[in-house]
């Protein structure tokens, strides 16, 4: 029997489950907290990117453990309508959730860098998955580059959950790592055409468009 064909409830058909998972994904909780504390759209500041980090730094630690459980949670939504018994859906699922954050229609199709949703995925498909991205992104907090250590858990991701779940594992893994790594190459903004090289491997390995960290000025308390 083709997986999925099986008659299941209307609420696990496979374009219900997609839409789903895009949608929660999608819902900007960040810049939600961050208007109702501070009343500032996250697209305005910094980056322009809405997410944890710069969250973090517009309404404070508070409002990032708030919104950052919620982008947990949401992610986790349409690859736990797939079920386990469904690994090609609830692998599409995994990176319809994290393309919702990425490219929110809510937001005009700016977004997050989906790492949040993303443990939220992994978390219904594969929990291995989930420590591993958690992992990557605390060490890189500690040494100054988160970009640099989700990266790491990006490149490992793949290969320890096709070891650990096997082919459903490792479906997972590839969603949400595809889709996570086309966002920072992305950008917030198109690559200038005299610099696309340099611009495109600053994206991958800083997750910004220059390798050179910039400074940012801190209002007075």
């Amino acid at each position: 029997m083709v997986e999925g064909t099986r008659r299941q409830p209307w609420w696990r058909h496979p374009v219900v489950v997609l839409v789903l998972a895009y949608l929660a994904g999608a819902i900007p909780f960040s810049n939600l907290m961050s208007k109702r504390r501070r009343g500032v759209d996250l697209r305005t500041v910094g980056s322009g990117t809405v997410s944890g980090t710069s969250l973090y730094e517009v309404a404070g630690f508070g409002a990032l453990a708030v919104s950052g459980i919620c982008d947990i949670l949401k992610g986790a939504v349409g690859p736990a309508l797939a079920g386990r018994d469904r690994p090609a859906l609830q692998a599409a699922a995994c990176a319809a959730a994290v393309a919702g954050h990425d490219w929110s229609p809510f937001l005009g199709g700016a977004g997050g860098r989906g790492i949040s949703p993303a443990i939220g995925a992994l978390g219904a498909a594969a929990p291995s998955g989930s420590a591993i991205l958690l992992g990557g992104m605390t060490v890189g907090r500690l040494t100054g580059e988160t970009a640099l250590g989700s990266l790491a858990a990006d490149a490992v991701l793949v290969p320890v959950l096709a070891r650990t779940d096997g082919r459903r594992g490792a479906l997972a893994a590839t969603g949400v790592v595809a889709t996570m790594l086309a966002k920072r190459l992305a950008g917030n903004a198109p690559a200038p055409a005299d610099d696309r090289a340099r611009t495109y491997v600053n994206r991958l390995f800083y997750d910004r468009d220059s390798s050179e960290k910039v400074a940012k000025e801190k209002a007075p308390a």
